[in-house]
């Protein structure tokens, strides 16, 4: 008989970071039943609530990331990441785990840079195709790197490093036969369907650009399944109740509805987005959130235009441009396919189970 398995997971912040982790957990589970898992999350962050939901315990750690809109929230930092480490410290001496693995988030680097000191082997997860600094410091004294993109040999060491791809939900790999049973879902149905999401938190240019756009979307038979995050949603409820044809939410619940629903996708870049985009073969217009650590999602993005695999328009114009460019991709059935197929041939669809096993084997057990 196998010995049981104990595993940290940490790492947080949203839920292109919050979802993959739990798709993990659930991955090494299956692979080794018994397995006893903990996440470390941020205090005050949406995985604090997200994971006991989804049945998993978590500790957290008083950590916030460096602050680019003020400058002075930045001076207490050195003392909470100090904390948090020695938080972390405690943490790990307490559960005692076989391995421990950061997902990305603020949390991920302290609980990984503890686990290091305490020589307990460690994993990062790296959704991007440009890794942020605190990963590329600890990519150098991490066991395993899994990655998600080509070429990330140019930010850590090759030999640690493993093609996983991103995990995503589930539920949205298998979306031809739903479709019917999503278009009911959301009382939708004669027209075009457009899928817009600005992740988890919402995203406040593409709300801005659809709020534009909602006139000449509507007089083009266009109906909209709308995720606004919770800062846009009162306004958005009071503009769709001008028309019949818009559904919005402060957040989706039921995302492989949403997908099996629509016919294109507006998005940011997160990397958690883009993999559910490739997964489910959607043709997608990508509006790259300017307000990230060294721009990754232009990057993410970009790596997917190159391949001729979705349309990337930049922040700065979208409110101009995105409602014209919907229309454009709509009419074109040539464009939509070719979009569809490409980014389907990117998608990596058991990337928690590689993960999982790179986990098992790491915990020498």
């Amino acid at each position: 008989m196998s010995q049981q398995l104990k595993i940290i997971i940490s790492g947080g912040g949203t839920g292109g970071h919050i979802f993959p982790a739990i798709a993990i957990a659930l991955a090494v589970e299956e692979m080794r039943p018994g397995t006893e898992i903990l996440f470390v999350g941020a205090i005050g962050r949406m995985e604090m609530e997200k994971v006991p939901a989804a049945g998993y315990k978590i500790e957290g750690l008083e950590i916030a990331g460096i602050s680019r809109s003020n400058m002075f929230k930045n001076i207490s930092l050195p003392v909470k990441v100090l904390k948090s480490v020695r938080s972390a410290k405690d943490i790990i001496s307490e559960f005692n785990p076989d391995a421990i693995v950061g997902v990305g988030g603020y949390a991920s680097g302290p609980t990984l840079w503890a686990g290091i000191r305490k020589h307990i082997p460690t994993l990062i997860q790296e959704q991007n195709s440009y890794p942020g600094i605190t990963n590329k410091i600890l990519g150098k004294r991490v066991n395993k790197i899994c990655v998600a993109y080509p070429g990330m040999e140019k930010y850590f060491p090759a030999h640690k490093l493993i093609m996983t791809g991103n995990p995503v939900r589930q539920d949205i790999s298998d979306l031809a036969t739903k479709r019917n049973e999503a278009k009911e879902y959301f009382k939708l149905d004669g027209g075009s369907i457009l899928l817009v999401i600005g992740g988890s938190l919402g995203a406040r240019t593409i709300n801005h650009a659809i709020k534009n756009a909602l006139q000449l979307l509507n007089g083009n038979n266009i109906q909209i399944i709308w995720q606004t995050g919770k800062a846009f949603y009162p306004e958005a409820i009071e503009l769709a109740k001008q028309y019949t044809n818009i559904r919005v939410y402060d957040f989706i619940a039921k995302m492989d509805y949403a997908y099996a629903a629509s016919d294109v996708v507006i998005s940011r870049a997160g990397a958690i987005s883009l993999a559910e985009l490739c997964i489910a073969g959607k043709p997608s217009i990508l509006v790259p959130s300017p307000n990230v650590a060294e721009d990754h999602q232009t990057k993410n993005a970009n790596s997917l235009a190159d391949r001729n695999a979705a349309i990337v328009i930049k922040d700065d114009v979208a409110v101009q441009q995105l409602g014209t460019k919907v229309i454009e991709l709509v009419n074109d059935t040539n464009w939509r396919k070719l979009l569809s197929e490409n980014s389907k041939a990117l998608a990596i669809t058991d990337s928690a189970n590689r993960i999982a096993k790179e986990i098992i084997e790491l915990s020498g057990k």
